[in-house]
């Protein structure tokens, strides 16, 4: 009960902190100390799971299976590497009077209800409650996205609201016809229970709340067509935020697809929610490639890189079955590790160069060499080059993707078009990071470096990224019973 609580409690305590006290010196590491607990919690949530099976705490609100226990890992390494490098961003901000430390204070005790929101959307036992959840993450993440409060900052925030709201409303007239199919069923909107009743609901009724519900948390999740937000909101939010919003957020999102996914199979087969998710997947893809090629801003091309992977993540879904659900899940723990070490390297280039124009910024591995190879290094992370993880889940959602029937042609398309981002991205990044130093009067010059906290989380993501490409080590048997919760229907 500990272990499931603390996951929400922990990063409440965080806000707590930063509410009554602000931003000090005593109090600038408390994201981190309290990422670093949650990430200690949901590593022996998992330990629990694997040996005892799920957990339930506070009559059945919360609950823990393997999948989620999976979910609370990706949650805790990705805020560990963004509340780690936050102190020194603030502090950046702060010097160069585009913030104060009230604003800092501010910054930290969102980033904290952010990152509760996320701990109940996936622990919550209940469709309700996950969909509260995860609205909850839009009502706080849109001030963070607005923090700077100039025009673009603020124009994101709004669209951020707007559309994603949209997108929950939908979602939320799902989880109304999915609760009414139930109450037919003798069933409630309890997770275990819909999908344990799941042959019972009513296939009309629950035909039209899964395409609102997959729509919906699909729009949260990054994917085309309602995916406009993101670009905006991911450029504009600070970078601890951004790595957080790219590197988790989305993925939080599309385990709320997931959930429904398994009552979808349970109650129509897997051809209808594997059509929905196939369509939106390629149209993300081409979507991304098509923006990436002309790209001029590197903080949207990340953003558009997300929405690439999300595609990636929702065409292993349409495929399913032990691989790809297996090779789903790995990536994203790896997109989440390489887009977190991106974000914040982004945003220290930002503060080191002063211009988020891929043309503005040449020669970076003469200025700051360090943080030249986290971003290099980032970057072959995300398009799937070994040894690091990404390569591995990729080939695990090609080759399930060509051994299911119907399914050949529609993999063979994602993975041209992945080419094709991969080269925009190599293209884009080259001559970011190896290109000749910019030349001439008021040319930017001095070193950028990376405080010690900053560095290490960077460089750590990357090593993390590249041992799981390697060895998933003792996350095996977690993968393998994630996997087999969202195949028990097939």
């Amino acid at each position: 009960m500990i272990t499931l609580t603390a996951f929400v409690v922990l990063p409440l305590l965080g806000a707590l902190v930063h509410a009554v006290f602000g931003w000090r010196r005593a109090t600038v590491w408390t994201g981190a100390v309290a990422s670093g607990l949650m990430l200690a919690a949901a590593a022996a949530t998992a330990a629990d799971v694997v040996g005892h099976g799920a957990r339930e705490v506070l009559g059945g609100l919360l609950r823990a299976d393997a999948l989620s226990a999976f979910m609370l890992l990706v949650i805790g390494v990705v805020a560990l590497l963004a509340t780690a490098a936050t102190p020194a961003h603030l502090r950046r901000e702060i010097a160069a009077g585009r913030a104060t430390a009230r604003t800092a204070a501010r910054h930290s005790l969102l980033v904290q209800l952010f990152l509760a929101a996320m701990g109940l959307a996936v622990l919550a036992a209940n469709l309700g409650v996950l969909w509260v959840a995860i609205e909850a993450t839009t009502i706080v993440t849109a001030f963070l996205v607005g923090q700077r409060r100039t025009r673009h900052a603020v124009e994101a925030a709004w669209k951020y609201v707007v559309i994603c709201s949209t997108g929950i409303a939908l979602a939320l007239l799902g989880t109304l016809l999915l609760d009414y199919a139930a109450a037919y069923a003798g069933s409630g909107i309890d997770l275990a229970s819909l999908s344990a009743h799941a042959r019972d609901l009513d296939p009309g009724v629950t035909r039209i709340a899964v395409a609102l519900l997959v729509l919906g948390f699909g729009t949260k999740a990054g994917l085309a067509p309602l995916h406009a937000w993101l670009p905006d909101a991911h450029s504009q939010a600070p970078a601890p935020v951004s790595a957080l919003m790219s590197g988790v957020l989305l993925s939080v999102a599309f385990y709320a697809i997931l959930r429904v996914k398994v009552i979808a199979d349970g109650a129509l087969g897997p051809a209808f929610a594997r059509t929905l998710l196939a369509v939106m997947a390629l149209a993300s893809l081409a979507l991304a490639a098509s923006l990436l090629l002309a790209q001029r801003d590197y903080k949207r091309m990340l953003a558009y890189s997300s929405i690439e992977h999300l595609g990636l993540i929702a065409l292993g879904a349409a495929i399913g079955g032990p691989l790809a659900s297996a090779a789903v899940l790995l990536h994203i723990l790896g997109h989440g590790l390489a887009k977190a070490v991106l974000f914040l390297g982004a945003g220290r280039v930002l503060q080191g160069v002063g211009t988020s124009r891929i043309a503005g910024v040449r020669g970076l591995a003469a200025r700051g060499p360090v943080l030249a190879g986290c971003v290099g290094f980032g970057v072959l992370a995300l398009i799937g080059l070994p040894p690091f993880s990404l390569f591995a889940s990729e080939l695990g959602i090609v080759r399930a993707g060509f051994a299911v029937g119907g399914l050949g042609w529609v993999t063979a398309a994602a993975l041209v078009l992945v080419l094709v981002i991969a080269a925009a991205l190599i293209g884009h990044t080259g001559g970011m990071v190896l290109g000749a130093p910019p030349e001439g009067p008021g040319t930017a010059t001095a070193p950028i470096r990376l405080s010690r906290a900053s560095a290490t989380a960077l460089v750590g993501g990357l090593l993390l990224c590249a041992g799981l490409g390697v060895t998933t080590g003792p996350l095996t048997t977690l993968l393998h019973a994630a996997a087999e919760l969202l195949t028990r229907t097939l």
